[in-house]
């Protein structure tokens, strides 16, 4: 015999589902007048709660009164935009400060070609040596 708790739980995980798909996650796409393709990408959040009490008063058919609930939420936050075009695919990303990794990322061809350089002319100002 199932417990009633698992017939709260099971009913809200179900809406919760019926709630999101990918499209919630990464949005439907949106052509621009360019011909570029605009993905809306979102941080999708969940959060549920489930609880019950049985009571000691047993009622006429031999059961325990049983009290409980449920219940769940979701949270949707749009944290950049994919963008497709002609001339490759870019990150828009709305909060720039977190993140800090993908512009290291971006910046890091550049330090490469710096150090490069730096090591380049270095290397015309000392005598070379052969091991």
């Amino acid at each position: 015999m199932d417990h009633p708790i698992q017939g709260l739980m099971t009913t809200a995980m179900q809406h919760l589902k019926q709630m999101t798909d990918v499209n919630t996650i990464i949005g439907d796409p949106i052509k621009a007048a360019d011909g570029s393709v605009i993905l809306t990408v979102s941080k999708v959040s969940f959060g549920f709660a489930a609880g019950g009490s049985e009571f000691g008063k047993v009622e006429s058919s031999g059961r325990h009164p049983f009290g409980g609930g449920s219940g769940g939420g979701i949270s949707i936050n749009p944290v950049a935009f994919l963008v497709i075009n002609g001339q490759g695919v870019k990150v828009l990303h709305l909060d720039q400060q977190t993140h800090v990794i993908d512009k290291i990322i971006e910046l890091a061809p550049q330090a490469v070609d710096k150090v490069k350089e730096m090591m380049e002319k270095r290397k015309g100002d000392e005598p070379e040596f052969e091991i």
